[in-house]
């Protein structure tokens, strides 16, 4: 789908004459390519589409996740 850049972030390329026009009553056939393409085109494709809608920036890369476990005190019951 596209060449890693040096940052590690792939960079997509837009193959324009694979286009084609369709109408809204045509059958539509996209879920049926979707499920035969491989899982990792899938992931692309949809880090694609992420990055075109919102853009790019290093905070897009996602949340940091951190996980703190603390020992709960027991309050004496009268």
């Amino acid at each position: 789908m596209g060449t890693t850049s040096q940052d590690g972030t792939e960079d997509f390329r837009l193959d324009r004459t694979k286009f084609s026009g369709a109408r809204l009553t045509d059958p539509d056939d996209t879920v049926a390519y979707w499920l035969s393409r491989p899982v990792d085109e899938r992931l692309r494709a949809l880090e694609l589409l992420r990055r075109t809608f919102y853009g790019y920036t290093d905070a897009s890369e996602g949340l940091q996740r951190v996980l703190e476990v603390v020992q709960l005190e027991r309050l004496n019951a009268c």
